[in-house]
Order: C-alpha cells, then sequence, then structure tokens
C-alpha cells in the first residue's frame, strides 16, 4: 500500500458533498432499534431493522457511494492522471483506494451495526453484526472499485446489482444466493451472533470463499483495468 495516496485519497473523499450522504441512514439504523427494543419483541423487528436497513440497506449503498468514489471521481475528472504518471505499480495504487474505502465503510456501517445489535439483543449480536458487516465491506468495496473503472456508471450498475440481484432475485431464487454478498453477511452475522433473529441462507463456508473471490477479482479487475489507462486518463 502506498500511504501518500491512501492520505490523498482520505483527505479527498471526507472533502466531496456526497459524504455528507453516509450520515443520514445509521441514525435511522439505530432510531429504529431502539424504538423496536422500546417496545419489546425483538423477534419480530430485529431482522426488518438490522437485516432491512442495516444489511441490506447501509452496507451496500455506503460501500457504493465510497468505493465509487475513491478511484471513479478521479476518473472523472480527470486528476488521475496525476497518480498514473508516478512509479508506482498499478496494484499498490488500487490497493491504497481498497483499504481506505474498506476503512471508511467498515467504521460508518460497524458502529452503527454495533450498536443496534446492543440495543436489540445485547453485546454478542452487536459484535456478530460488526464482524459480519466488515467482511461485507471488503466485499463490497472490491466490487464497486472495479465497476468504478469498467465503466463510466458504476453508481448505476452498483445499484441494479444491490436492487435487483440482491434484493430481488436473491430473495426469490435460491441459486442466485450464493452470488450475493448481502447473503453472505447474514450468514456470518446468524454464526458468530448465535442467534435465531437473523437467519443465514448459504453455508459459513460459502460465505467466507465467496467474500474472498469478489475481494480478489474486483482488486484484480480494477488492476488490470487501471494498466489499460493512458497518461491522459483515457482507456484504451
Amino acid at each position: 500500500m502506498n500511504a501518500t495516496i491512501a492520505w490523498i485519497t482520505a483527505r479527498g473523499l471526507f472533502g466531496r458533498s456526497r459524504f455528507l450522504l453516509l450520515f443520514p441512514l445509521p441514525l435511522i439504523l439505530i432510531g429504529m432499534a431502539w424504538l423496536g427494543s422500546s417496545l419489546g419483541h425483538p423477534e419480530e423487528f430485529a431482522f426488518p431493522v438490522l437485516g432491512g436497513i442495516g444489511i441490506a440497506t447501509l452496507l451496500p449503498v455506503t460501500a457504493l457511494i465510497v468505493g465509487t468514489a475513491v478511484l471513479g471521481s478521479e476518473i472523472d475528472d480527470g486528476t488521475v492522471v496525476h497518480i498514473l504518471t508516478k512509479p508506482i505499480p498499478r496494484w499498490k495504487i488500487v490497493l491504497s483506494k481498497l483499504v481506505v474505502a474498506f476503512g471508511v465503510t467498515t467504521i460508518t456501517v460497524a458502529v452503527p451495526m454495533l450498536i443496534a445489535g446492543i440495543v436489540t439483543d445485547g453485546w454478542r449480536l452487536g459484535l456478530g453484526l460488526a464482524a459480519a458487516s466488515a467482511v461485507g465491506a471488503l466485499a463490497y468495496s472490491a466490487l464497486f472499485i472495479a465497476l468504478s473503472v469498467l465503466t463510466r456508471r458504476p453508481v448505476l450498475v452498483g445499484l441494479l446489482y444491490v436492487m435487483i440481484w440482491e434484493g430481488l432475485l436473491s430473495n426469490a431464487v435460491s441459486g442466485t444466493r450464493v452470488l450475493s454478498i448481502q447473503q453472505y453477511v447474514i450468514s456470518l452475522a446468524h454464526k458468530w451472533a448465535d442467534t435465531s433473529l437473523i437467519n443465514g441462507t448459504v453455508s459459513i463456508t460459502v460465505a467466507f470463499i465467496m467474500s474472498a473471490v469478489f475481494t480478489a477479482l474486483g482488486f484484480c479487475f480494477a488492476t488490470d483495468r487501471l494498466r489499460s489507462f493512458s497518461v491522459a486518463g483515457e482507456t484504451s
């Protein structure tokens, strides 16, 4: 990893107005968890809140905003040329971007998930949700960084994946769940929290292996695609 690129990326990310979009959802998640807890019967609200708002919405949306910004924004405005002219291996550039995206997404998602889990059913649920969210943040970040160099509309493609593939198909067609990061996170949270409030639909082995596959493929595709960029920032 290149520390200078990571620092510049983080500084640029926090300076963009789109970063403000990350704040409402965590507050909504914690507020809904607190409201549901005050009413009792966690088995009735836990999955709709923690799964529906937290895992299915907060995590992928945050990763999409951050993941497409750390590299995609520089490609759009042409400032990526300043990095590409430096004698830095492309894989180090992508790795630096991935570390920043993963770190910001994990902090933004895991902390409110921890709080919401504790409010709902104690520390074990909170820690399980936070740890599973971190795994999902890495896989999502790699995927969305890859999309930012593979297409000029990464946000649109990312939304289609989250809303159509994960939101509709993976819940209706069991065979598609093996390619759903959302399902990996749910299964990992179910295992680590040891709770019936959240039920996974894929095995832990599949969740671990496929999370690693998404991360590795996203990183490799982004690195390979970045190598095809000319100094002017245009793809060949």
